[in-house]
């Protein structure tokens, strides 16, 4: 999506990836790869394409792309997935019902969100959920 350039002909496109985003913010120190994507190929014209791309390849991940909180109850996912993304780029998920207890995901989810270092205003907007993203809201 990144080098498709879709992400800058639609800007306003809504991305949620799942499970905090996956390896992306574990990778975040090898990003400057990305930044020299080309510079050691022949055969395709990847330096002119990052270069015709808008910002830096990993700001495309830390800006554009919403992420879920579903981690399976993983601290340290969870805490690589709050570092990497913004706080109004996380959205609340559990993967429930698929977990081996029923509400177990949702309830270990809840419990790391209320370690975000206190702050109730963090745990409020990552629970606010998809109504924040989309701008729909039940009543």
């Amino acid at each position: 999506m990144v080098f498709s350039k879709t992400l800058d002909k639609y800007p306003d496109l809504k991305i949620i990836v799942h499970h905090f985003g996956g390896i992306v913010p574990m990778l975040e120190g090898a990003s400057a790869r990305l930044d020299q994507i080309g510079a050691r190929t022949s055969d395709e014209d990847y330096a002119a394409l990052r270069k015709s791309l808008k910002k830096r390849p990993i700001d495309y991940f830390k800006q554009d792309f919403y992420a879920d909180s579903a981690v399976f109850g993983g601290e340290g996912a969870t805490i690589a997935g709050k570092m990497f993304y913004p706080l109004e780029k996380i959205v609340f998920a559990s993967d429930c019902p698929f977990d081996p207890e029923g509400p177990m995901y949702i309830r270990e989810t809840l419990r790391l969100i209320e370690k975000m270092d206190g702050q109730r205003r963090a745990r409020a907007g990552v629970l606010q959920d998809l109504e924040r993203i989309t701008g729909s809201v039940r009543e």
